[in-house]
């Protein structure tokens, strides 16, 4: 017998559910919003001030450049739940399950590996060799003060051989002296070390391609070369 006091269990409310993690690249979308925007004001200009043909192909060059802009700049995204990995790309949309990732892969560029042997590029996680530079020039200032006798991790922690882009780093204070995509390299690989066996994050890997980027791209593009060709 269940009392105002002691609910049942069945009545008691479901546990909510985390939120995905979201990564995008800031000047990526700094950079794709500016360009959207000079786009949009030197095509409508020859749009409704030019004369001749001019209208017509700013139409058809606004037709086939902004979807690539907002594909390559603003789109790109990341999203990192507790069963799966969503990684929104400029063309295509693949959602990964932890339990069929293998690994994730830092050099000139981000990766995800699948267990079949596919590998993902992050686009939304673009790796930057001056930003590693920065981290580890900082590294190296950390390791000198360790050496003068300073605490290990008292500036950024001790240094670690490994970590993704070999800029890893061990400590209480490692956000640093290490760059922000490696960070968030690291993240997603702590994601998949804990998620990576659950039974809820099985599954099979999804690729879904974005024909609302491609088609008018492609119209644009059509349209553009028409114009010209009769020109």
């Amino acid at each position: 017998m269940t009392t105002p006091d002691h609910p049942s269990p069945a009545s008691q409310p479901p546990a909510p559910v985390a939120k995905d993690r979201v990564y995008r690249s800031p000047l990526g979308l700094a950079g794709g919003t500016l360009l959207l925007l000079v786009v949009l004001w030197l095509g409508f200009d020859a749009l409704f001030k030019g004369h001749g043909r001019t209208p017509w192909l700013a139409l058809a060059g606004m037709i086939l450049i902004v979807p690539l802009v907002l594909a390559f700049t603003l789109r790109p995204a990341v999203f990192a739940g507790e069963d799966r990995l969503r990684v929104r790309n400029p063309f295509r949309v693949i959602t990964l399950p932890w339990g069929e990732v293998s690994g994730l892969r830092s050099g000139y560029s981000n990766e995800v590996l699948a267990k079949s042997g596919t590998k993902y590029q992050l686009w939304a996680i673009p790796v930057s060799l001056r930003a590693r530079k920065k981290a580890l020039r900082r590294q190296q200032r950390a390791a000198a003060d360790a050496a003068r006798g300073g605490a290990p991790g008292s500036r950024g922690g001790a240094l670690a051989p490994g970590g993704f882009g070999g800029f890893g780093v061990r400590g209480p204070d490692a956000g640093p002296t290490r760059a922000q995509t490696d960070q968030i390299m690291a993240e997603l690989g702590d994601m998949l070390e804990r998620r990576g066996q659950a039974e809820s994050a099985q599954g099979e890997i999804t690729v879904r391609w974005a024909y609302e980027v491609a088609a008018p791209a492609v119209a644009g593009a059509v349209l553009l070369a028409i114009l010209l060709a009769v020109g």
